[in-house]
């Protein structure tokens, strides 16, 4: 049963606590009082609108291109189920349980902005649902973003009427009447507030930010491993030289780094003698490539901020009784946010990628074992154990094909709709593409992270990786086990995974491995945390 509480006002909800509570069903959810106080003055406004029987979008007259048809005082409440019903048309897999709780989460908590003009009993009804753990069954295509996400909140809506599907195959009015719950009847102007909004596409935004972020730290991390592995030199990280080009994420890309790096007696042991004048791109400017990859998800996460507590439904009613008929609910904003966001891991790719080549390539690894040809270091069976080579081989594929993916699409399109002429938002299309980019970079992430840290005893010196590491390099396990392996490798973080990076989903790598118990622990601990 729910324990801890999310409380909801309609202003301060953050990305951090969206995650939280819709990955975590323990959480409760609960509304502030005051705001709920001031969504009932609002729904008075609305209530002495319709009584003075004037004409209001939505509320009386029909929709879309039957927006002049003005319809009859008591076929009101009838026009809004009509209205979900003919919405929830959605088709093709179901979005994941998180997201669905997290667009639920996002839906009450927008509701309950006094410019929703609902009543408060319609936001009760939807965190009972949240809490009693009922997760309607949303379809993933349906929806353009033009007008919001009609079709999956249609399907959420659809659930609190007591009709439709709930994801573990249950109709609603079954999990409904077990929960102890009644059906929902909507009132005017309830349903399309309720479904003319951004909150599904948003709550995927949230996910994607927060999972990209943790894939960043992740990706810092294997750059550091990754140069000195391969004997870079730290001098590129030296904060002079992005003091004079202080993008904010070049500059916190390269303050990690040099965290993990300091005192690194790997680097003193090949200080002398070395004849290289300077390293290859990949490892020169991991801090310019990886800080722009910050820096374009901290443009999502801005966007996603400002959505969580944004009014986007339609129409929004006002203190001064004026209900107004605006755009708010178009998805644009998002798609955009998430087509830089697809943009930035498709990057984030490509350079680690450039990477995993030289560790795994003898004439460009500096000295490591050629790991193609099946004498990894550790190995004493005489067995053909081709893990790092073998792990290296989807990169340069999945990264042709995201890019690809990610570079002949645009975040909008033009359709004729009547007389409409709507731009589409695609967001959705957009999110597929970050989902694709962020599901493999996660796990290609654990093959860099144990190719790396495989590489180290590789080399047979005595040294460490200075004091932030001091737990000791990770040693090869003898035997045909030596290394996570490929399928190891896999499931160091799992195809398509969703959740934060933590001491768990990093488990096949071992325990004292230079990742468990310096990133986990001191680059990203909230991440840690949160599993």
């Amino acid at each position: 049963m729910p324990t801890t509480a999310l409380i909801l006002d309609g202003r301060s909800l953050t990305i951090d606590a969206v995650v939280r509570a819709a990955r975590d069903a323990s959480v409760s959810i609960a509304l502030d009082p005051g705001a709920r106080d001031a969504l009932a003055r609002s729904r008075a406004l609305v209530e002495s609108a319709i009584a003075s029987g004037a004409t209001i979008y939505g509320i009386n007259t029909g929709f879309g291109k039957l927006a002049n048809v003005r319809v009859a005082a008591d076929q009101l409440e009838q026009l809004q189920v009509n209205l979900i019903r003919s919405h929830a048309a959605g088709v093709g897999t179901l979005l994941p349980t998180d997201v669905v709780r997290a667009a639920m989460i996002l839906r009450a908590n927008v509701l309950l902005r006094p410019t929703s003009g609902v009543r408060p009993e319609l936001v009760d009804a939807l965190v009972e649902l949240l809490n009693t753990g009922l997760v309607p069954a949303v379809p993933e295509q349906g929806s353009v973003g033009a007008s919001g996400d009609l079709a999956p909140l249609s399907h959420i809506a659809l659930v609190l009427m007591g009709e439709g599907m709930l994801a573990d195959g249950r109709t609603a009015r079954v999990a409904l009447a077990s929960a102890g719950l009644g059906a929902f009847t909507f009132a005017p102007k309830e349903g399309i507030s309720f479904i003319n909004g951004t909150q599904a596409q948003t709550a995927m935004l949230a996910l994607l930010v927060h999972d990209a972020t943790t894939l960043w730290r992740t990706a810092v991390g294997a750059a550091a491993m990754s140069l000195e592995a391969l004997r870079g030199t730290p001098v590129p990280l030296d904060p002079r030289i992005h003091e004079n080009r202080p993008h904010p994420g070049q500059v916190e890309a390269a303050r990690l780094m040099r965290e993990l790096l300091h005192g690194s007696e790997i680097r003193e042991s090949h200080r002398e003698n070395d004849d290289r004048v300077q390293d290859a791109y990949s490892l020169r400017c991991a801090p310019q490539v990886l800080g722009a990859v910050h820096d374009a998800i901290r443009f999502a996460a801005t966007t996603a901020e400002i959505e969580l507590n944004a009014s986007t439904d339609n129409p929004l009613v006002f203190e001064s009784g004026e209900v107004m008929s605006g755009g708010n609910f178009h998805g644009q904003p998002v798609a955009q946010a998430l087509d830089v966001l697809a943009i930035g891991l498709v990057t984030l790719q490509a350079i680690a990628e450039r990477r995993v080549e030289r560790l795994v390539n003898p004439d460009l690894s500096q000295g490591l074992p050629d790991a193609r040809s099946g004498t990894l270091v550790g190995l004493h069976d005489g067995a053909d154990h081709r893990g790092l080579a073998r792990r290296r081989i989807p990169h340069p594929r999945d990264a042709r094909e995201h890019r690809l993916d990610t570079h002949r699409r645009e975040s909008g399109g033009l359709r004729a709709d009547g007389h409409g002429g709507r731009v589409e938002g695609a967001a959705y299309p957009a999110q597929r593409r970050v989902r694709g980019g962020l599901g493999a970079p996660l796990w290609r992430a654990g093959a860099r992270v144990s190719g790396a840290a495989q590489a180290w005893p590789g080399r047979g010196e005595p040294v460490s990786s200075g004091p932030r590491g001091r737990h000791g390099r990770p040693r090869a396990r003898r035997g045909p086990a030596a290394g996570p392996g490929p399928r190891a490798a896999h499931g160091t973080i799992a195809p398509g995974r969703t959740g934060p990076v933590t001491r768990r989903s990093l488990a096949p790598v071992r325990p004292r491995s230079y990742l468990c118990k310096l990133m986990c622990c001191r680059v990203f601990p909230s991440a840690s945390r949160a599993g």
